[in-house]
């Protein structure tokens, strides 16, 4: 009866061992999970937020020469596509191209195939603004006809309106995305996103026509998908700060949600690197922001 006894507390104590480690094992089965869908959100993201950075960079720096009209926000001193050093491979059509008079439609047209600043572009972006964007109240709504940048298609609607407050010099921009999705041609992969950034230039107002001194505090809130199943939203906790002439986010906290899990994209101390770090539950990893 004694061996009975002991044996069973034996074999009691292996069971609640082995259900332990079963219990160790799908946690760690569950952390690692999160930590991946947590990974893959925020490089969705950062990828339509890179797409989407590029369009506002064209929509407002376009310049005098080629608008026939001071409608973006950097007057004679163009940006994006619109730079001294880029490259015309493409087509711009102003309509009407009068000066002074609103709305008014900008096409980009990039035919068939288009490489601008080593990126290969199809199809058209057509902007029409409201008024000249450096004035308080004017917007410029972009939307796409056939647009590809390298192997992605790219859809929906991008809105920027300056919502710079009365007597105020410090530049605010308020940018709204609806619909956006970029689509890998080749398989059909997608990401899609959608929400509202408040876009606020913190230095850099004394020079306005002098972009390269510009530095910018973001604040947003999204929600994004994929074609892998995930669903995201964002929420700044910190202001995320990007400067001119830096092509990443150099500091801030974004905190990224998915199917109900939750970890924070910290973007650094302000040094220009393409890094970020990613906690889930107190486990931290760096990630590239491409």
């Amino acid at each position: 009866m004694k061996m009975n006894a002991l044996l069973f507390r034996g074999l009691a104590m292996t069971a609640t061992m082995v259900l332990v480690l079963a219990s160790c094992q799908k946690d760690n089965i569950n952390q690692d999970q999160n930590s991946e869908q947590l990974t893959e959100a925020a490089a969705s993201d950062m990828v339509l937020q890179a797409t989407f950075d590029d369009v506002f960079d064209n929509a407002a720096g376009i310049d005098l020469a080629t608008s026939g009209d001071d409608i973006g926000i950097y007057g004679e001193a163009g940006y994006g596509l619109f730079t001294e050093q880029t490259t015309r491979c493409f087509t711009v059509t102003v309509t009407p191209r009068e000066r002074g008079v609103f709305p008014k439609t900008v096409t980009l047209d990039f035919g068939t195939g288009c490489e601008v600043k080593g990126r290969t572009r199809k199809g058209k972006i057509i902007t029409v603004y409201s008024g000249p964007l450096h004035r308080p109240g004017s917007k410029a709504v972009t939307e796409f006809d056939g647009y590809q940048v390298d192997s992605f298609r790219v859809s929906g609607r991008h809105e920027i309106q300056n919502t710079t407050e009365p007597g105020s010099n410090q530049r605010r921009f308020t940018r709204t995305v609806t619909n956006a999705k970029i689509t890998l041609i080749t398989n059909g992969a997608w990401r899609a996103w959608s929400g509202t950034t408040i876009m606020r230039q913190i230095e850099g107002n004394g020079t306005p026509f002098w972009p390269l001194d510009d530095v910018y505090q973001f604040v947003h809130s999204r929600r994004g998908e994929s074609s892998k199943g995930n669903s995201w939203t964002t929420e700044t906790k910190e202001p995320l700060i990007k400067a001119f002439t830096c092509r990443w986010i150099s500091k801030g906290i974004l905190e990224i949600t998915v199917n109900g899990k939750t970890g924070q994209l910290n973007f650094g101390d302000g040094s220009c690197d393409n890094e970020a770090t990613l906690t889930v539950n107190g486990v931290s990893k760096v990630i590239k922001l491409g």
